[in-house]
């Protein structure tokens, strides 16, 4: 997120807070796919994914007044979708999709699909991702926070979501490249 985006990102979440409905409207639709595609990740289902969105809005709709500026609304937004999908798997109404990892493919260059099946390749090998590298790249890769908000947001060293974000784009890496006779 750039400092320019940011900054009118401010300027909506201060109309919201002053209950602007069309503020908050607006900060829904510029946020609403970050936040369903991190419940995507995280359940691996479009319906619990959907749900996650309804409950986070809620959340941040009932809240936004707590909201204090101190860090980007898009931090903040991450740490209510992360809470909200971890009070989901507690509460047990929604369990992640398992994942088979066998079943990751890849497809020949000219297949016209070739792009919905990466697509597909991708979101499922991070899912297959172990949660605190889900997390971290989900941070600064879809919230477009940097290492030190996420470190902060995470409450782990910058240094450790570095490398948890280097780890999950080389498993991505990894499961992208061609495998066999086509490099």
């Amino acid at each position: 997120m750039t400092a320019a985006s940011r900054g009118e990102d401010a300027a909506v979440v201060d109309a919201a807070r002053n209950g602007d409905p069309v503020a908050f409207e607006r900060l829904v639709r510029i946020h609403a796919g970050a936040v369903y595609a991190h419940a995507m990740r995280f359940f691996g289902d479009s319906h619990t994914a959907e749900d996650v969105v309804q409950e986070v809005f809620i959340k941040v709709f009932r809240s936004i007044q707590s909201f204090d500026g101190s860090a980007a609304f898009s931090t903040w937004l991450y740490r209510v979708t992360r809470n909200v999908c971890l009070d989901t798997l507690r509460s047990g109404r929604r369990r992640p999709t398992p994942i088979d990892l066998v079943d990751i493919t890849l497809t020949a260059p000219n297949d016209p699909a070739g792009e919905a099946i990466t697509s597909a390749t991708v979101e499922k090998t991070i899912r297959a991702l172990p949660p605190e590298d889900r997390d971290a790249l989900s941070a600064v890769g879809l919230f477009g926070m940097t290492y030190a908000e996420a470190a902060k947001t995470l409450g782990i060293p910058e240094g450790t979501v570095k490398s948890r974000v280097f780890r999950a784009r080389r498993v991505l890496i990894d499961a992208l490249t061609p495998k066999g006779g086509d490099r």
